[in-house]
Order: C-alpha cells, then structure tokens, then sequence
C-alpha cells in the first residue's frame, strides 16, 4: 500500500517540477507577449523591471517547486524502503501541499484581480493605468495551449488527487 503512495508522491513531485521547467523554456516568450500588451497600452515596458514583475523560472517559481518535489521525493524512497518516517512525515506534508495547492489554484482564478490590487496599493499611476487582464491575456498567449490550461488541470488534478489518496491510505493503513 506505501508503494502505491510513493508513487503518487513521485507524481506530485513530477507536478510540481513541471512548474520551472516550463516557465524556463516558455517565460520569455510570455514576457515579450506582455511587453506587447504594455506598448499597446502605452506604458513604458521598464515598469516590469521596476516591479519585479516575471513569466520566468528565477527566484520563487523555481524554489518552492523545487523543494516540494524534492520533499515528495524524499518521502517517496521512505514509504518504498518502509521506513516509519515515511508514513509520519507524509501525514505532515500531505496536507501541506494540498493545502499550498488549493491556494495556487486560487491564486491563478483570481490572478487579474489580486494583482489589479497590488498594483493599486503600490500608489504609481503607471501600474494604475495597466489594462491588467489584458496584460495577464498577453502574457499567457505566450505558453502553448497544451500548457494553459491543460497542463495546468492536469498538474492540480495529480497533486490534489495523489495528496487525498495518499491520506486516505495513512488513514487505512
């Protein structure tokens, strides 16, 4: 049954993983399509910059993906060699990720209106004058449509699917 549940804890660890790897080989192109939208909208492209604002894989969109599919991993190989810690350790971050996960599907179902509110909060009147839904549309025109939305259902569907199955194994077992 733990051989199972190191399975989908590989699976979550692949999800997550998919995050950088396609932001690396795709963000560039999601930035140029933003920047398109901003000349459009007749602000200067350099407020990206400004405001640390990116499609890439640097800084959090690579650590946190990264360090929970190396915790999955390492999970993984505990529940395989039927090491106690697995099942201990896994009652600790499984819900942790579903919980991280539910709130990334959040984030991105309310993405234009978050980030509307951050750029108002920030009190320049060139992020206040930012069509930010079109800005988001544009950015997004930029990953293939096997990756918004498909890969990214599919990616929720697996961590949040494998994080219940494997509770409900801990549960069980």
């Amino acid at each position: 049954m733990f051989t199972f549940a190191a399975v989908l804890q590989v699976l979550v660890a692949l999800a997550f993983i998919s995050i950088p790897l396609v932001r690396h080989r795709y963000g560039a192109s999601a930035k140029a399509h933003a920047e398109a939208e901003l000349r459009r909208q007749g602000v200067p492209t350099t407020v990206m910059e400004e405001n640390n604002i990116k499609f890439d894989a640097s800084g959090h969109e690579s650590i946190v993906p990264g360090t929970v599919a190396l915790i999955m991993i390492v999970l993984a190989v505990l529940n395989l060699t039927g090491n106690a810690w697995g099942q201990t350790l896994s009652w600790i971050f499984m819900p942790l990720v579903l919980a991280g996960n539910v709130l990334i599907l959040w984030s991105q179902l309310t993405a234009a209106k978050s980030v509307t509110r951050a750029f108002e909060r920030k009190g320049d009147p060139v992020l206040r004058s930012i069509d930010v839904p079109a800005f988001l549309t544009a950015a997004e025109k930029g990953f293939p449509t096997w990756v918004l939305p498909v890969l990214q259902n599919i990616r929720h569907a697996v961590v949040m699917g494998s994080a219940v199955l494997v509770l409900i194994i801990l549960v069980i077992a």
